[in-house]
């Protein structure tokens, strides 16, 4: 399974606006900047995951975004499946229960083999917190990181 840039920028923008939140709505610009990002495609994100309910925007002067759940009760996998939809790795109806099964689903063995990694794949993202990125995004001295770095200064995912 591969994530496209939806669901790969899409979580490092969550992290970098639940890092730098502080009890004040973080603007798209900053996130834009720090992560990389293109505003327009940014925009189109947070939309999605404001859909989803994972962020709610703040009017005004001092607007922005901020987390509409605490980091503890978003999982990777709520924050993915938002921007990805289904992270099963095969469309196969007998797994995913839309739509009809194909003819041969009764006797598919193949069937377990991509159940298995479903059920894998959705047990890891689910168990996965965003508070736990956040505490792997500090420095290791309990600071976000310093203005004009991102979390992800070694990483391009």
């Amino acid at each position: 399974m591969k994530l496209s840039t939806k669901g790969r920028y899409g979580l490092r923008a969550v992290v970098d606006l639940a890092m730098h939140a502080d009890e004040e709505a973080v603007s798209l610009s900053s996130v834009a900047e720090r992560q990389h990002i293109s505003m327009s495609y940014l925009e189109q994100l947070i939309a999605k995951l404001k859909k989803a309910g994972i962020v709610s925007s703040v009017r005004g002067s001092q607007g922005g975004y901020v987390l509409a759940k605490t980091p503890e009760e978003i999982s990777v996998g709520d924050i993915l499946r938002a921007l990805e939809g289904s992270l099963n790795p095969v469309d196969c109806a007998a797994i995913t229960g839309e739509g009809e099964s194909c003819g041969g689903s009764g006797s598919c063995v193949t069937k377990y083999v991509w159940q298995r990694i479903t059920d894998s794949i959705n047990d890891t993202v689910d168990s996965i917190r965003l508070s736990e990125l956040i505490d792997r995004g500090k420095d290791g001295t309990g600071e976000k990181p310093a203005a004009g770095t991102n979390a992800q200064n070694k990483c391009v995912c």
